[in-house]
């Protein structure tokens, strides 16, 4: 509390009152709330921005499990349930694309600089991001699960496998989301956004073990296949919801060991990834 004497008081009697501090703004985790709460709202006004992690991935369940499912031989015998774990991972590596676009257009809109003058700290809004993309595709990961139970997908193993399973995909979507963030504060417009991660994204979710067994690809793609982290979390999930068996001995060694190899991309690709996307945020909200 301050005191300042008021001008326009007589000399010889000055009197004081008190200008109350700054306030400090709210709690960190206030700030968070309210940030991940704008995010969404987005959805609630537009609707169609659930076609990607509930239309799009329906489709693809419906196209894999019926069209093609019948010309794709896999060990366990059952291709749909074998399908479903690589569709739930190739949504949540999409998810690279919501974080991305969401804050590029952020970021040109002015929307970033007009938090800046907030008091609130510059970590809570790529936290916020990345909070509200988790959601937003773990509605997807809900809309898939239903739609697998539709056609003859189960999770045969327990309780504590089948939520170490999910948790396996979200951490790998948590690194999908620090990619996203690198995309978005790197490139200047949505184009450019869109452009770069459907090119690369998009080949690398079919270049694993989401609908074929690498065993049927080419010595080098198999090899690449293979050693795709995505191949890692997807030969997890099969594994610990009981929808693949174990891959044969000539398999690479992520394979062999998926859910440890899972847990080592994870954090080291977060490691990585993470303090670049906090850079080139920062540098792009500094300009």
């Amino acid at each position: 509390m301050s005191t300042v004497v008021d001008p326009t008081a007589d000399p010889s009697a000055p009197r004081a009152f008190s200008v109350p501090p700054r306030p400090d703004g709210p709690s960190f985790g206030r700030q968070v709330s309210a940030l991940v709460r704008r995010n969404l709202f987005h959805i609630r006004r537009q609707p169609e921005n659930l076609a990607d992690v509930t239309i799009q991935p329906v489709m693809f369940v419906l196209l894999f499990a019926f069209v093609f499912g019948g010309a794709i031989a896999v060990s366990s015998g059952d291709y749909r349930e074998w399908l479903l774990p690589g569709i739930m991972a190739q949504t949540m590596a999409f998810s690279s694309f919501i974080v991305a676009s969401g804050l590029c257009n952020d970021l040109n809109k002015g929307i970033i600089d007009r938090f800046r003058t907030l008091p609130i700290q510059r970590s809570s809004i790529l936290i916020a991001r990345s909070a509200s993309s988790l959601i937003h595709s773990s509605i997807g990961v809900v809309v898939m699960s239903l739609t697998g139970l539709l056609v003859g997908w189960r999770i045969h193993t327990g309780i504590i496998e089948a939520l170490l399973g999910y948790l396996v995909l979200v951490g790998f979507g948590f690194v999908m989301i620090w990619i996203g963030i690198v995309v978005g504060s790197r490139l200047k417009t949505i184009e450019a956004v869109n452009g770069v991660m459907f090119t690369t994204t998009f080949p690398i979710t079919f270049l694993a073990n989401t609908f074929a067994p690498p065993e049927s690809m080419p010595t080098w793609l198999r090899a690449f296949a293979e050693w795709n982290p995505l191949s890692s979390v997807v030969q997890a999930m099969r594994q610990l919801w009981g929808n693949a068996p174990a891959v044969g001995p000539d398999a690479a060694l992520p394979l062999q060991y998926p859910l440890a190899a899972s847990l080592i991309w994870i954090v080291g690709l977060t490691v990585i990834i993470a303090p670049i996307a906090i850079k080139a945020f920062d540098a792009r909200t500094r300009d």
